[in-house]
């Protein structure tokens, strides 16, 4: 990574051909490094892990409403 001012700038710089533009910005905000989340907690996220790194790599999908 050259500088954070550098990746800022092509993040912003992104477009697509139907005219997506993005807007960025440096966050310098301190956040926690690690949140613990339990088991039964994480069981309710509905995860779908890619094949590479799945770790780290994945979609959360909203789950659908139970009738009642």
């Amino acid at each position: 990574m050259i500088s954070f001012e550098t990746v800022v700038n092509l993040i912003g710089s992104t477009t697509t051909l139907k005219g997506l533009q993005v807007k960025s910005k440096l966050d310098e905000s301190e956040y926690p490094k690690v949140i613990l989340i339990k088991e039964p907690e994480l069981k309710k996220v509905n995860l779908h892990p890619y094949a590479f790194n799945r770790e780290w790599n994945y979609t959360i999908k909203t789950r659908k409403k139970q009738k009642s």
